[in-house]
């Protein structure tokens, strides 16, 4: 079973991601010995997608551990991600009757986990969590680092707070559940990832693309696959949880290429098309795929990268499946949405680019024209299928 530890530095905390097959039915247990027996209540947010596939399993392996377990399920979709949602799940642990030793438990996507996992930092000021990721997207990037935050009508995840979670439990076989856009989503996130990373990253997650498509029902049905999927999920986060280390609350006067905010690579676009269109035509990682091409074509417009590796770019997220239509919206109002990035630094946009696969590097967007960003955004947000 892979195994990944995420140190962190303040005070010498860890904790641990689990990766395996099956590994939902070892949640309780799992739990329990990460938090003791004081730990009496666990309040797991679901929600009724998610909860319908996995949630029974779950609640049993938390009720044998001995967990008074109580249920919450939100409502499915990246626009609930909000603070009347928020509100929602305090109202719901207060009625749990949480208290400070007991913990709250994600089941399911990004969604799910930012906002369950605000409530827990929240919470009688931060209570413990757990992360039950249930999506590709969530199991390599969301669930681990410890951001968690809701959105506003200004923007993406403009309130929330860094909660590390005492535990992430990933199963590899809740990918077999998911949805095409979902999986689409998730493989556009590993291409981000992979292209910020290194070159490795980049290729181990380019071939099993290339190998296998983006249909993990395909792949889980065989065990050597199972075996190359739940490997390729370390590496990102492993790789994940190197940059969390080293600067775990994304340092503002930090720019050199590891730090955390590498990660954003590709999020500039991403949130603005999402705010743009109401949370409601892309699934995040499709946006995050759409972000990761326009940042690629600045970098190649600004002479930081070169034509074969904006192309090689190009084809990865080519194979993580078909991506909604963009060439209908306003560059013009894009660009709009782009000033209320909460990545901004002194009014300024700062875009993550690439000097080549593998290494990325902070600009600032004063030295990006306005010309050159408009025709990047037109050249991105192309179909590709």
């Amino acid at each position: 079973m892979p195994l990944v530890q995420v140190r962190l530095p303040a005070r010498q905390r860890k904790y641990e991601i689990k990766i395996d097959g099956g590994l939902l039915s070892e949640l309780g247990p799992e739990a329990r010995a990460v938090l003791g027996s004081s730990s009496q209540r666990a309040a797991l947010i679901s929600n009724q997608i998610v909860f319908e596939h996995y949630g029974q399993r779950a609640a049993q392996s938390l009720k044998a551990a001995n967990f008074k377990t109580t249920l919450w399920l939100m409502p499915e979709g990246e626009r609930h991600k909000s603070l009347r949602s928020l509100a929602q799940a305090l109202k719901f642990l207060t009625e749990s009757g949480l208290e400070r030793g007991d913990v709250v438990v994600a089941l399911g996507g990004g969604v799910v986990g930012d906002l369950a996992g605000f409530a827990a930092a929240t919470y009688l000021r931060g209570i413990p969590f757990v992360q039950v990721p249930t999506t590709l997207l969530a199991q390599i990037d969301a669930s681990v680092g410890g951001k968690t935050g809701v959105n506003l009508p200004a923007g993406k995840n403009l309130v929330g707070a860094f909660h590390q979670p005492r535990l992430v439990i990933i199963d590899t076989q809740t990918l077999a559940t998911l949805p095409a856009r979902e999986q689409t989503s998730g493989w556009c996130e590993a291409v981000k990832q992979g292209a910020v990373g290194s070159r490795k990253l980049f290729q181990q997650t380019r071939s099993l693309l290339n190998r296998g498509g983006a249909d993990f029902s395909l792949w889980l049905s065989r065990e050597e696959s199972q075996t190359e999927v739940s490997a390729t999920i370390a590496a990102h986060c492993h790789f994940k949880a190197a940059i969390v280390a080293g600067d775990e609350r994304e340092e503002i006067g930090r720019v050199d290429h590891r730090s955390r905010r590498i990660l954003n690579f590709g999020h500039t676009t991403a949130h603005a098309l999402e705010r743009l269109t109401g949370y409601r035509r892309f699934r995040h990682g499709e946006a995050v795929g759409y972000g990761t091409l326009v940042a690629g074509e600045i970098s190649k417009n600004i002479g930081m990268l070169a034509s074969d590796e904006l192309e090689s770019l190009r084809e990865a997220v080519r194979l993580c499946g078909p991506l909604p239509g963009a060439e209908d919206l306003s560059i013009g109002e894009i660009v709009t949405a782009m000033k209320g990035d909460k990545k901004s630094l002194g009014g300024t946009t700062m875009w993550v680019l690439l000097e080549r696969i593998g290494r990325a590097r902070l600009v600032d967007g004063k030295q990006i024209d306005k010309r050159l960003l408009r025709s990047s955004l037109r050249a991105g947000l192309r179909s590709i299928s």
